[in-house]
């Protein structure tokens, strides 16, 4: 069959039912349309044009294709390319970038038919997008300002931007994202390239009595298939407990559907994943565990060797149980969350290389210094033989901080020698990952009749699933944050984490935090409505302040904005006739004992070229350019001239990116990485410092371990904490029509990112209160589709308001708090209390469907 792609006549021979999406990219190598769920029409990311009209191409046959043009962002024509790629760095409408390319496509599409838009079109004409990052407001900012570029053939002209901390510098290197220019880890190609594909469990629960691969083998262009066996060294893995194994042996059993039994190495990717599935395995089937209950049951089967409890920890000060006997008012209720699914918007994937005597990780992963440690253990080589290099990360919230793609492709290299790339399905992605945990939480909270809070003692059970993760933390820092942004006397909170054979559980944005404020904001609400205090005012007068201690005890001493933040929102709130409010805490930094820290380089290239190096994950944040605004701050330099790389190669050692600890980390490493640099450019000037490096760092380790004996000194369970308070607007259709996020950032280094930052969490926290939910039957996800997790699509997000707070921390460079994660830690309790001011009715279990 004949057509055009991007002006250019094409003839196609294969077969009819292939897809459009897999032709562009495995055949013509545009990488531009990408795969977020292929098959499954979900999220919009592979949106090309096909004869006029916008089209998911990964459903697309390409017996649809005869007679017609097919166009990509590569055939758009300069001056469209311009004025999105212009555009969406204007208004900050692309934050991980993976979304966009097909964003693009469709609202191209739509401008052609419609010059002028309305902000409503624009919403029902992105109905087929997802987007996990931004909360679509400023893409359809964007969009509406490339149709203004378009009708008058004249962008907006801005001045130049210094690049200094406190300026809406756009995000580094976001044009080349906005058009699907700049390769992510499954657009990579290198000569000689192999596909791996795994082959996953087929029950929770089974012993595994025989794999046999022999049909798979007999396939022609099947490399290899690899068991258990060839792994040469560790094959548990995890950052904290290594319980995870890479892949199960014959003989042992399973812990979870998403376990990888063998991984096939083939000549393309959809071989490997033919060959994958000819891999037969008999089973003795085993009773899954699969809830808390049965989990704890005296009889139950060990999920873990160590017995079904992963940890308990615990938050305790002053009697707890004697001040609620003492109280004129308590309130005793069981909050319950739900599983939820990361979606972000790239599946995992991963290229490893052999290259001279080293092998080459090409990953999108959250920790790169934290996948060389456990790769090398797991190759038994030393760390040097090594290299982890970050590639642009589609989306991460904690999801990818645990070791999946990179283990198999590294694997898979090694053995081989020769390049192997992994690219995870949409459902091997949803078994595979960890998810939220769902938490059930018993809490019981009191106050006085002055409405000051006396004392909580709360319960908590997460089901953290077949292996350890970091759900040990998530359990720690629900208990840490289980009295929210209040200071209450009188505390006895225990949180347990517990193995099942469900999907591990491990990091997500919030980690904890946010399913302990909904219970804890729930309660509050509660106990006012018992008391007949003023929700306003009661939070106000039970706000922390300096010199107030947390639930773990830790004295506040500089920089607590609960209040600052109440403040700000007290008018909208005191205004609306249906409204909830909810305070949040979340810490910045790792803490509990465990260190932070952060190393970074500056390097003179040129005399018109500086590198930054440091070992932090970006995953749409924006930690590189927070990265670039603060050497231009220290430095003077321009930002034009800046360049980031992260590398291990690079040593820059840097933790996981978790914890909203990157740009305060980042930023202090930086700046001290830039005083001697400063003070050479005013002696020498820069062109004289080529080949010079410039290496500063930033640690904290003087954190408490919980539990832990201090002797008297005091308790510092984390070096810093942000701050929020949120109200939740429901109109007279019972729906949310707005959002209120007054959030205290210390300082706010970049407002536009910021702005993205709380209206994509705002986002995010609105589907985990209203429609998000991950269901699981007897250890199985009910569905592996991304459109049935619940994420909400442009036209079904209300009004976003985000207001900047600044009360500046002690630590932070130049005050700056940490703000990834705290947008959607308040928001579910702010949108429970709305309902419950809409319709008397209190809801105490996510989501809220109802």
């Amino acid at each position: 069959m004949k057509f055009r792609l991007n002006g250019v006549d094409k003839e196609y021979t294969g077969a009819g039912e292939g897809s459009l999406l897999r032709w562009l990219r495995d055949e013509e190598g545009i990488v531009s349309a990408k795969d977020g769920c292929s098959p499954q029409a979900s999220c919009g990311c592979c949106t090309v044009e096909l004869g006029g009209k916008a089209v998911l191409s990964c459903v697309t046959p390409m017996k649809q294709v005869e007679g017609k043009e097919v166009v990509t962002t590569e055939g758009m024509g300069k001056p469209a390319q311009d004025a999105f790629a212009d555009a969406f760095a204007r208004h900050g409408g692309a934050q991980c970038g993976f979304c966009i390319p097909g964003i693009v496509m469709r609202a191209w599409n739509l401008l052609k038919r419609t010059p002028e838009p309305s902000r409503e079109d624009v919403e029902n004409g992105l109905n087929q997008h997802l987007c996990r990052c931004t909360g679509y407001k400023k893409i359809i900012d964007s969009i509406l300002e490339t149709g203004r570029t378009l009708r008058t053939g004249k962008p907006p002209v801005l001045p130049p931007d210094s690049g200094h901390v406190g300026t809406r510098l756009p995000k580094y290197d976001i044009k080349p994202a906005v058009l699907g220019f700049r390769p992510y880890a499954a657009d990579m190609k290198v000569p000689g390239m192999l596909h791996a594909a795994p082959r996953l469990s087929d029950h929770p629960r089974a012993k595994i009595l025989k794999i046999d691969a022999a049909a798979a083998l007999a396939m022609p262009g099947v490399a290899r298939v690899l068991l258990a066996a060839d792994i040469p060294g560790r094959r548990l893995q995890g950052s904290i407990i290594q319980d995870w194994p890479v892949m199960v042996a014959t003989g042992e059993t399973t812990n979870y559907i998403g376990d990888v039994l063998a991984l096939v190495v083939a000549d393309t990717r959809q071989l490997a994943q033919n060959a994958a599935r000819a891999v037969r395995v008999e089973y003795e089937v085993l009773e899954p565990v699969i809830d808390i209950p049965s989990a704890l049951a005296p009889d139950a089967p060990k999920v873990s060797p160590k017995g079904n409890i992963l940890s308990v920890s615990k938050a305790k000060k002053g009697d707890a149980e004697k001040a609620l006997k003492e109280c004129d008012y308590v309130h005793e209720a069981v909050y319950q969350t739900q599983w939820i699914e990361h979606a972000y918007m790239e599946p995992e994937a991963a290229l490893a290389l052999p290259e001279d005597g080293r092998l080459i990780v090409y990953t999108q992963s959250q920790g790169i210094y934290e996948d060389r440690k456990q790769l090398a253990a797991m190759l038994s080589v030393p760390e040097d033989e090594i290299d982890v290099v970050l590639v642009p990360n589609g989306g991460g919230f904690g999801g990818k901080e645990d070791m999946l793609a990179q283990s198999q492709a590294a694997l898979a290299a090694h053995v081989l020698g020769k390049p192997v790339k992994l690219e995870l399905t949409r459902v091997e992605s949803i078994l595979m990952h960890s998810k939220r945990h769902p938490l059930r939480m018993e809490y019981k909270l009191g106050c006085g009749k002055d409405g000051k809070l006396k004392a909580l003692k709360a319960r908590i059970y997460g089901d953290s699933g077949a292996y350890a993760s970091v759900g040990m933390k998530v359990l720690e820092r629900a208990a840490g944050h289980s009295t929210g942004g209040y200071c209450v006397p009188h505390v006895d909170v225990e949180a347990t984490a517990v193995y099942t054979n469900n999907i591990p559980c491990g990091a997500m944005r919030g980690f904890g935090a946010n399913q302990a404020t909904f219970a804890m904001e729930c309660a509050v609400d509660e106990l006012c409505e018992k008391g007949g205090f003023d929700r306003w005012q009661f939070r106000w007068d039970n706000a922390l302040v300096d010199g107030l201690t947390t639930s773990t005890g830790q004295v506040l001493t500089g920089g607590v904005g609960v209040r600052a933040t109440l403040e700000a929102v007290k008018d909208r709130f005191k205004a609306a006739k249906h409204a909830g409010i909810a305070c949040g805490i979340k810490n910045t930094g790792i803490g509990n004992g465990m260190p932070d820290y952060s190393e970074v380089e500056v390097v003179v290239l040129a005399a018109d070229r500086v590198e930054i190096h440091h070992g932090w994950t970006e995953m749409g944040q924006g930690v590189d350019t927070i990265a670039v605004q603060v050497v231009c701050s220290e430095t003077g330099l321009s930002p034009s001239i800046i360049s980031v790389r992260t590398r291990t190669s690079d040593n820059a050692p840097a933790g996981m990116t978790t914890a909203s600890r990157a740009t305060s980390l980042v930023g202090n490493a930086l700046i001290d990485a830039c005083r001697p640099l400063k003070k050479d450019l005013g002696r020498e000037g820069l062109p004289a410092l080529v080949g010079r490096r410039y290496r500063g760092k930033w640690v904290c380790d003087w954190t408490t371990k919980p539990g832990y004996d201090t002797h008297g000194k005091p308790i510092v369970t984390h070096y810093s904490y942000s701050y929020a308070t949120q109200v939740a607007i429901v109109g007279e259709d019972g729906r949310v029509e707005e959002l209120v996020a007054a959030h205290d950032a210390g300082k706010v280094m970049n407002p536009m990112m910021f702005e993205g930052q709380i209206e994509g969490s705002l986002h995010m926290g609105l589907g985990y209160a209203i429609s998000e939910e991950l269901v699981m039957e007897n250890g199985r996800p009910k569905s592996t589709k991304l459109r049935d997790c619940g994420v909400l699509r442009a036209k079904q997000t209300p009004k976003l308001t985000v207001i900047a707070v600044e009360v500046p921390d002690l630590l932070g460079p130049y005050g700056a708090k940490g703000v990834g994660e705290i947008g959607l830690v308040p928001t579910a309790g702010a949108v429970a209390n709305a309902f419950w001011a809409f319709d008397g009715k209190r809801r105490r279990t996510l989501p809220m469907k109802s």
